[in-house]
């Protein structure tokens, strides 16, 4: 058993990369893997999830089960993680069996909002004015602190606009504490900024660090709806977000790839809002924008082999399909003109439920202003109206 990648040293193929957990980035890293001659093992819930549908084999359990983990592990060469919510007690059981990228020492951090912060604050990235919560005292002295609106968040298990209040005044202040679990909780003040901003950067075995470009991005509900690429700011600024995305790369000793997302202040400041340690769904243009997309890179990188330069050859705009409302298109969708449409497999559309996204391509430095992407959206463009 060889706990770490030895630097320099790059899995041959048809080695197994093992997964855990069985959504869409889990299937959509499985395809980029079979590109390079790689076979997934994915570990999942069920044998009907997304990343099962295109794998070569796959352990059905749980992701705490120590019998579970032990079996997959010892079936793969590699294991990496397709979602924050995974016991990081189970990857250092999986660390003990295989190479574990990124790592669980990551893996905490990212999952814990309180960590994630003091983390970023200790490499000097900036962050929204925050406030841990246990108790009904210090709820209110973050109240005090912060004031009024501001946003009360669960540390752990919130993804997609869950595990989240805004607090508007001090009437809603305990509903607010008392609907939220577990405990603690953190509160964040509200940032006053101008656009919402990501960026993918890969990290190899051997160090090299590779970033896609600067990504802006649009929520509806709490979900994302629209990511532009190349982001609508200027050069300078992207570099600056750019360099602290490496930063946080580095500090974090990172093997694979990770999403940074950011605010951009009204003032041109750039704040650190979250970090994820795996493909992200901002980085989903990058599937048909790039000769070497996000998932590929992942791949690579977990694998020890070399991380080619970022290259986009294409102006993007993604767009998510979510629920049934969007489903309910793909008639129309799959029949569209420009509309490059990647569906996950999922049999269920529940509301709020990401099921797919599409992506459209404009020449390079050609992105549309906002007519001009409604009109390339088609059957899309009511719906990803503001």
């Amino acid at each position: 058993m060889n706990p770490k990648n030895s630097p320099g040293v790059a899995l041959p193929p048809n080695s197994v990369i093992g997964i855990v957990g069985g959504g869409q980035l889990g299937r959509m890293s499985a395809m980029a893997a079979a590109r390079l001659g790689f076979r997934s093992h994915v570990l999942a819930h069920t044998e009907d999830d997304p990343g099962v549908q295109v794998s070569h084999r796959a352990t059905i359990g749980a992701y705490d089960d120590p019998d579970v983990l032990t079996r997959f592990a010892e079936a793969v060469d590699v294991v990496t993680f397709e979602f924050e919510n995974v016991s990081a007690d189970g990857l250092g059981l999986l660390s003990g069996i295989r190479p574990v990228h990124p790592s669980g020492a990551i893996l905490r951090i990212s999952q814990d909002r309180e960590q994630e912060k003091t983390f970023l604050g200790s490499i000097g990235a900036e962050v929204a004015p925050w406030r841990l919560v246990t108790d009904h005292d210090s709820l209110r002295a973050a109240a005090d602190a912060l004031g009024y609106p501001f946003i009360l968040k669960t540390t752990r298990l919130g993804y997609d606009g869950k595990g989240q209040r805004r607090v508007t005044d001090e009437a809603g202040l305990e509903a607010a504490f008392e609907a939220l679990a577990p405990k603690p909780l953190v509160a964040e003040g509200l940032v006053d900024f101008g656009m919402e901003i990501s960026v993918m950067v890969a990290r190899g075995v051997d160090g090299t660090v590779r970033c896609f470009d600067v990504t802006e991005n649009r929520h509806k509900d709490g979900i994302l709806d629209l990511s532009f690429a190349p982001a609508r700011i200027e050069a300078p600024l992207a570099e600056k977000a750019r360099d602290l995305t490496r930063r946080i790369a580095e500090g974090l000793d990172l093997t694979g790839i990770l999403g940074v997302e950011m605010f951009v202040g009204r003032n041109g400041e750039v704040l650190v809002n979250e970090i994820a340690p795996r493909p992200h769904n901002s980085g989903h243009w990058t599937m048909d924008a790039c000769p070497v997309d996000q998932f590929e890179m992942h791949v690579r990188a977990v694998t020890g082999l070399p991380l080619p330069e970022p290259v986009r050859h294409s102006d993007a705009v993604m767009k998510n399909l979510v629920g049934p409302d969007d489903m309910a298109l793909w008639p129309e969708i799959v029949a569209a003109q420009g509309l490059i449409p990647h569906l996950y497999g999922k049999r269920m559309a529940r509301r709020g439920r990401k099921i797919g996204h599409v992506n459209v391509l404009f020449p390079r430095g050609g992105l549309p202003g906002e007519f001009g992407v409604q009109a390339a959206l088609g059957p899309l463009a009511g719906d990803a109206e503001d």
